[in-house]
């Protein structure tokens, strides 16, 4: 297996891509830390998880909260010994025109898209930097690299994600480090009010040529290629898991 003795973070971890993404490291040979706000000890993915002879973490942690991510990476050395992977993938949305949107729609955004995934970054950085070696995966998103009406808050988020991927590349490029970026457009919670409305939904169709949006497990090929040594001399790249609705 590609992961086989590799420790995986994947933050989001309690549903959709987070979910889906962490059961695809498993199937690969990595131990999971399993990360969100909401995620419970005995859920379903934590089982399958256990049933692939894998060991697995839970921990309940607002990444938005930087004590909470140093803890639960301190928390993941002390059980596991190391970190080989983060899956920055917890994020939310609350969208808003910008000439209505108040300081806490920004703030809120701001503080778990963009600041919550730099925590993340900046708490793994160490440990990889001391073993020379790991892969972390940032997720942006087609309105990061690209815009899109009614979500300025989540755009600019995005956009610096997307923007600090770049950054963090350079800069831990020499201690052996990979940090990339995907760009899903996939069926979540996220997306639910755009598949479940006719009208938005078929707005959205029209943009991307494949004509669907992306099931959640389709996802995970490609983090798990980004966190394999098959992606050894790939850094600082963006990767639009989209159906062709952004070609950059």
């Amino acid at each position: 297996m590609r992961l086989e003795g590799k420790v995986a973070i994947v933050t989001g971890a309690s549903k959709g891509i987070g979910e889906s993404v962490a059961l695809s490291l498993a199937q690969e040979g990595a131990d999971l830390v399993l990360v969100s706000r909401s995620i419970k000890p005995d859920g379903p993915i934590v089982n399958q998880i256990e049933q692939l002879g894998r060991r697995v973490f839970v921990k309940q942690v607002d990444v938005g909260n930087r004590a909470q991510v140093f803890e639960m990476v301190d928390e993941t050395l002390s059980k596991f010994g190391r970190v080989d992977v983060l899956f920055n993938n917890a994020g939310i949305i609350k969208p808003a025109m910008l000439w209505k949107m108040t300081e806490e729609q920004w703030d809120d955004i701001i503080r778990i898209n963009l600041s919550g995934t730099f925590f993340c970054v900046q708490a793994v950085a160490k440990p990889m930097m001391e073993q020379k070696s790991g892969s972390i995966i940032n997720v942006t998103s087609s309105a990061g690299l690209m815009g899109t009406i009614g979500q300025a808050n989540y755009t600019a988020a995005k956009g610096g994600v997307y923007a600090l991927t770049k950054s963090a590349a350079k800069e831990l490029a020499s201690y052996g480090i990979r940090v990339n970026t995907i760009a899903p457009m996939a069926e979540t919670d996220m997306t639910q009010k755009i598949a479940n409305d006719p009208k938005f939904k078929e707005k959205y169709l029209e943009r991307i040529p494949l004509r669907r949006f992306a099931k959640p497990e389709e996802v995970g090929p490609a983090v798990v290629f980004f966190a394999s040594d098959e992606s050894s001399y790939i850094t600082g790249q963006t990767l639009c898991i989209d159906g062709g609705m952004v070609m950059p």
